[in-house]
């Protein structure tokens, strides 16, 4: 299966977004799958606060698998990181507009109304689903 639709299968079981992306770099950069769920589930729904969507998030702590810095002071490693994070959402802003959760959905989803109004309307299963695919497909584009 690959990444972009095993990403999917995860959303479609009730992981949320950003669990659904991390999840499936986590291993390959020497994180459990089962402990990435666990730290990417508070960062869903742009952290319940419809900000920066959860697909984003997610995509952002595989960069920081990958190029994050371990060492107090190594600048160079830390710069490099935040690149490689502005190349991603630079990228994901082209394709999508935005990396807002609520600009996304066109509705903010932190206040139940519109919470209620976006399962109405599918969301979660179209637009969510979108997102998470290019999330996964950039970064695999990206090299991850």
């Amino acid at each position: 299966m690959t990444k972009t639709k095993l990403a999917a299968e995860y959303f479609s079981q009730g992981f949320n977004c950003s669990q659904s992306v991390f999840a499936v770099f986590a291993e390959k950069y020497g994180l459990d799958k089962e402990l990435a769920l666990k730290i990417g589930c508070g960062f869903g729904g742009g952290m319940r606060n419809a900000e920066v969507c959860g697909a984003v998030t997610g995509a952002i702590m595989v960069i920081g698998l990958k190029y994050g810095h371990i060492i107090g002071n190594d600048n160079n490693s830390k710069t490099l990181c935040y690149q490689k994070t502005l190349e991603f959402t630079n990228a994901f802003k082209r394709l999508n507009k935005s990396i807002i959760c609520r600009d996304l959905l066109g509705c903010d989803i932190s206040k139940p109304e519109e919470m209620n109004n976006a399962a109405e309307k599918g969301l979660f299963k179209t637009t969510c689903v979108e997102m998470i695919c290019n999330a996964v497909e950039l970064l695999e584009r990206l090299g991850y």
